[in-house]
């Protein structure tokens, strides 16, 4: 089920800036008994990067209608958002009336085994280098070929990879942010120049320091992140999965990711208590 600019279609016009330039933004929403959860932390990274990326954010009336719309046809589902400056001729610039693009789009569930998040998952390094851009670094932008490319490197023997970037930090996953425990002290990698700012990452960030467990933001190296105690990957679909296995390497499913994960959950279910404003 797709709306676009509020209209049932699969459509698009094919002179959209999203397709020619990846000119836009997304989001991915978990939806849960027609509920999607953490709405407002998603619509609130999503208006930052559209002031950002100079894109005129839509009616929040509006975009609640049609998220309701579509929410309320699920009890488990993805919702994906996309937001593109809308149409233009050619060139890079842009359109003197901008015109932006709104997508919601809902897909089924993704089926994961439960043992990822009971025993953790399968994780490599990846050959594909993210590039540096501090100005980009954090947004959820249309441009995701590194992942793409990354992803490509391996089929299903793992679940995950994890990137570096140009100046060989560890950033995050190709599908999710990292989380480092060592020695009790919860670390994840600073998105300053790479990656992705996830609405998940900073839920965690939030529940680790409300329930005193030390936090730092830091530059990682490979080697740090192999020395790790725990280790975890984040997104807003499959939650928290422990690592189990890196490179060599293997963990445990230790004290300090259980007690996030725990927190976590008692967080989405008082977040899914409430409904759409």
């Amino acid at each position: 089920m797709i709306l676009v600019n509020g209209k049932l279609q699969n459509t698009l016009e094919i002179t959209d800036r999203g397709l020619h330039y990846g000119d836009g933004l997304f989001e991915t929403i978990a939806v849960t008994r027609q509920t999607p959860v953490f709405l407002a932390q998603h619509l609130a990274r999503l208006k930052a990067g559209c002031q950002v990326l100079q894109i005129p954010y839509p009616d929040k009336t509006l975009l609640l209608d049609e998220i309701t719309q579509l929410s309320k046809t699920s009890e488990q589902g993805v919702l994906k958002i996309i937001l593109t400056r809308g149409s233009g001729g050619r060139g890079y610039r842009q359109p003197d009336l901008l015109k932006p693009t709104r997508i919601i789009a809902l897909h089924p569930f993704p089926e994961f085994p439960e043992n990822y998040k009971t025993q953790g998952i399968l994780a490599r390094f990846c050959y594909t280098r993210l590039g540096l851009n501090p100005l980009l670094a954090g947004l959820k932008h249309n441009n995701r070929l590194e992942q793409v490319l990354a992803r490509a490197e391996w089929q299903d023997q793992f679940q995950e990879g994890l990137m570096l970037n140009l100046n060989e930090h560890v950033i995050e996953g190709t599908m999710s942010n990292l989380f480092i425990v060592k020695e009790q002290k919860l670390y994840t990698p600073e998105i300053t120049v790479s990656g992705i700012t996830g609405v998940m990452r900073e839920l965690i960030l939030m529940i680790a320091r409300d329930n005193q467990i030390p936090v730092k933001e830091a530059i990682l190296t490979k080697d740090f992140v192999l020395g790790a105690d725990e280790l975890f990957v984040s997104n807003s679909i499959i939650d928290i999965w422990p690592i189990k296995a890196l490179e060599d390497k293997s963990y445990p499913v230790g004290q300090v990711t259980q007690k996030i994960m725990a927190k976590l959950a008692d967080y989405k279910v008082s977040d899914s208590s409430h409904d759409i404003t």
